[in-house]
């Protein structure tokens, strides 16, 4: 009974009969995110500097997001698997400020990473051009530089109201004190932020729809014409690119015009060919920019103008669907993230006089922490290219313990 009174006055406990139990499920919980987050997220950063495939400019938006998540996994969690352990806080007060700021600075960092990923992958469909100048190395240095910056400027101005919170048995801003500067920094960064990420995911799908469906008639058309012009098809070399424009330039205007096809449709028929045979070095994971793929790169032309064509048409459908592969996994990413911290945000909305029990509270914040550790998994089911590096970068480390097992 004394036990219990003294876990009652101590302002950095948050012991209860209601969650005594439930804290082995959330020590092991927070101990396997430790070392699967730590792992994985390393093996990202590992994987970007060893392989060469895989430095491209978005990548370096994926490595941005993997050292956030690092940070969380490698120096928060740990401290936070300890104080459910003991359900109580054991590292004094500024590291209870310290702890609150960096963990808000890492999520503040993984929502704009995640913003930036989706206005760069709807201006490489919409807008190449701006995507160059923006996403540049100089652009990127800046953007990565920012959203740090952002983060810390963010929620800095918060460090005197972070305090211990019970009811998550961990540290974060006050609840009252910090308003309505608090309520208004959750609602840009996890609503406003977050909305922005959805709205240009579905600018990017009905882009791509809209192009699919234009190519889509535009080979039909192909189908249904029983002539075609000597000079429909002109390969200038193995890229597919010349040859791609040049068939779809001819066989527009010499099927789908003739036919009263919509010009507008007519244009992004051409552009999509174009694109998807000319972007690859810029493409989130994309091998094809560095390695040539029998998917990807058509072999050079031989003298039957069909087989060219055909194999024109087999070098966009491969870049079409490398790109929608990669956008569905930053999509994946991004829906994971919102998995993971909405039933946390809701309950803190619904629930302002805390009458919910404790362990329902307790549970939400620790889906949160499902979030740092999951990319690394989502990247090697999705991506190929991933998929081999973190191969590789297990080979390298396992090949001192290999060695010394043979002797």
């Amino acid at each position: 009974m004394m036990n219990q009174t003294n876990h009652t006055e101590d302002v950095f406990s948050c012991y209860s009969p209601s969650v005594e139990i439930y804290r082995y499920f959330a020590v092991l919980w927070g101990c396997a995110v430790t070392i699967t987050g730590t792992v994985g997220n390393l093996m990202t950063v590992l994987a970007f500097v060893l392989d060469p495939h895989l430095r491209t400019r978005f990548n370096v938006l994926i490595v941005n997001l993997a050292v956030a998540d690092l940070l969380y996994c490698t120096i928060l969690q740990p401290i936070s698997v300890d104080s459910y352990l003991h359900l109580r806080w054991r590292s004094g007060h500024l590291w209870c400020r310290i702890f609150g700021l960096l963990l808000f600075l890492s999520n503040s960092v993984s929502i704009i990473t995640l913003c930036l990923v989706a206005v760069g992958r709807y201006l490489l469909v919409a807008k190449r051009a701006v995507f160059d100048r923006v996403f540049s190395n100089h652009g990127l240095t800046l953007l990565i530089i920012f959203a740090w910056a952002l983060g810390l400027v963010s929620f800095g101005p918060l460090w005197s109201v972070y305090v211990f919170v019970p009811q998550v048995c961990t540290c974060s801003f006050h609840r009252t004190e910090g308003r309505p500067y608090t309520t208004i920094l959750l609602f840009f960064y996890f609503f406003i932020g977050l909305g922005i990420v959805g709205a240009f995911y579905l600018l990017i799908y009905k882009k791509v729809q809209a192009a699919s469906q234009a190519l889509l008639r535009y080979r039909l058309s192909r189908r249904s014409s029983k002539t075609k012009p000597a000079n429909s098809v002109q390969g200038t070399d193995d890229s597919g690119v010349e040859s791609g424009i040049k068939t779809c330039t001819s066989d527009l205007s010499s099927h789908e015009i003739s036919q009263n096809m919509d010009v507008k449709n007519q244009n992004v028929t051409c552009e999509k060919s174009s694109f998807f045979t000319t972007s690859n070095d810029t493409a989130l994971n994309s091998s094809a920019a560095q390695k040539p793929s029998t998917d990807i790169i058509e072999k050079p032309p031989t003298t039957t103008p069909a087989k060219t064509a055909h194999s024109s048409h087999s070098a966009t459908s491969g870049d079409d669907s490398e790109f929608k592969r990669v956008t569905r996994m930053c999509f994946t990413v991004f829906l994971c993230f919102v998995f993971c911290f909405v039933p946390f945000l809701l309950l803190n909305i619904a629930d302002k006089q805390n009458r919910a029990p404790q362990v329902l509270h307790m549970f939400c914040a620790n889906l949160t922490w499902l979030n740092s550790c999951i990319n690394p998994v989502l990247y090697a089911i999705m991506n190929r290219q991933f998929r081999q590096a973190y191969h590789v970068v297990l080979s390298k480390m396992a090949a001192p313990f290999t060695r010394l097992y043979s002797r």
